[in-house]
């Protein structure tokens, strides 16, 4: 008589499930900020300028101090060389930096950014390297930059007016040795040619940020068409929501 043959049993296998879509799953934060998020970049139209913001980590200390600026003004010098990458505009705060930029295309705008922040980090940690007589690597920039895409005057306009006027909306006005300045000197706005008021008048020691001549049709005429530029302008924050970075007025 043939034997029966066994019948096979498919056993479970037990997976431990690690990360997964829940609360506290991911990467955790490096700071008490959401950092941003690692994902592919928009496609970018060379006729539209890009609003750009870098975090600075706070091992590095200040931008708003003499040598941290002439560090940053050195480094934005070195993308002048660039004809596919351009800063426009740019406002150094205390642990980020502003920046409205042109670039050829996505690619262009993420190997221009790259060049400035490394140049930027090299020279930072050379003036913290200094001060603290202590050699300083690592890390100068804390996060991914946010690019936001300007496509129209009227965000054009707020962002310029938000750049040039940020000190303000972080209250660096009311700093004794800032409160009688015209324009915020850790910015380009200083050799802004578009102010509805007079142009201020520089210290003749001052040594400018180095920008470039904007080329596109927005920064260069369509913004007006949405109002100028005024030292005194009630600019748009960028802030944080579910969307990404949006603009609202500020409270100022």
């Amino acid at each position: 008589m043939a034997r029966a043959r066994k019948r096979h049993i498919q056993q479970p296998l037990p997976f431990r499930i690690w990360g997964g879509k829940r609360k506290g799953a991911g990467r955790p934060k490096k700071s008490f900020r959401a950092s941003e998020k690692h994902k592919k970049r928009p496609p970018l139209h060379a006729r539209f300028p890009v609003l750009v913001t870098c975090r600075i980590d706070k091992a590095v200390g200040s931008l708003r101090r003499g040598k941290a600026y002439h560090a940053f003004r050195k480094a934005l010098a070195s993308a002048l060389r660039r004809a596919d990458f351009r800063v426009v505009h740019v406002s150094l705060q205390r642990d980020h930096a502003h920046l409205v930029v042109e670039a050829t295309d996505e690619r262009a705008l993420a190997r221009g950014m790259q060049g400035l922040q490394i140049a930027a980090a090299h020279r930072l940690n050379a003036v913290v390297s200094a001060e603290r007589r202590r050699r300083r690597t690592g890390r100068v920039f804390s996060d991914r930059y946010h690019a936001r895409i300007l496509r129209t005057p009227s965000e054009v306009r707020r962002a310029i007016n938000y750049v040039l006027n940020n000190w303000r909306h972080h209250k660096e006005d009311r700093d004794i040795e800032s409160m009688f300045w015209e324009v915020d000197y850790f910015s380009s706005g200083p050799t802004f040619r578009d102010w509805k008021e007079r142009p201020p008048e520089l210290p003749t020691t001052y040594l400018p940020l180095a920008t470039s001549d904007p080329s596109t049709w927005l920064l260069c005429v369509g913004w007006t068409r949405a109002g100028g530029g005024s030292r005194r302008a009630r600019s748009r924050a960028p802030i944080a929501t579910d969307r990404g970075v949006e603009l609202r007025r500020s409270t100022r």
